[in-house]
């Protein structure tokens, strides 16, 4: 008897396991905060890549060619996101997506078309800024700054400091406390495919830190 419900229980162990059961991806009820003080990623990062390291005390990537580093939490409906930002290469290219799918990446360093909001402070040789929105050329871009002059938009070594927010369908991007960028999406994301938040990099060596996210009441 006890040998046939031993068989029993382990028998449903492996169903169970053999059915693809995933853990529960915990949503961001509450501030979450990462301040990389440690040696490794850790549990709660996602690397597409294997460019990413921990890197004194802050998340480096470098080369990543848009394999995004997924933070495991869910995202809420309505979030501030602030972080911390320094690009060390004269093509500044700072980037980050929110409200996607957390796994996606780009496999053949083609054209990436993000699965949620794309967040670029100088791109494209650090001449422009976006929000774009499922994409981050032509018409997915739906607000952008253009450098004007000669003045690059990041200086290497500056550290910048994000505070991205959105509520409802609004989208505002401060820069030092100070609006950036801002659109109002007629039709917001979110749900699944579109809840969670990626540090990003094409080429540039970006580094990232003291990085929070709370929901908005």
């Amino acid at each position: 008897m006890r040998t046939t419900i031993a068989a029993f229980f382990l028998g449903a162990l492996l169903a169970a396991a053999s059915s693809g059961c995933k853990t529960r991806v915990p949503v961001i009820a509450s501030p979450f905060g990462d301040n990389f003080e440690r040696a490794e990623l850790g549990a709660d990062w996602r690397d597409t890549g294997t460019s990413a390291r921990i890197k004194n005390g802050k998340l480096n990537v470098a080369k990543a060619y848009n394999h995004p580093v997924w933070l495991r939490r869910k995202l809420p409906r309505d979030a501030q996101i602030d972080f911390d930002a320094v690009s060390m290469s004269p093509a500044g290219d700072i980037k980050v997506e929110l409200y996607g799918d957390g796994e996606s990446f780009d496999h053949d360093k083609g054209r990436y078309d993000p699965t949620g909001y794309m967040i670029v402070f100088g791109g494209w040789n650090n001449s422009r800024s976006i929000i774009g929105r499922l994409g981050e050329h032509d018409e997915a871009v739906k607000a952008a700054y253009d450098r004007v002059g000669s003045e690059p938009l990041v200086l290497p070594g500056q550290t910048y400091h994000f505070t991205i927010t959105r509520k409802g369908g609004a989208i505002e991007w401060k820069l030092g406390g100070r609006p950036y960028l801002s659109w109002n999406d007629p039709e917001p994301l979110f749900g699944s495919g579109h809840e969670y938040f990626a540090f990003n990099d094409w080429e540039s060596d970006v580094s990232f830190d003291n990085l929070t996210i709370k929901p908005v009441p």
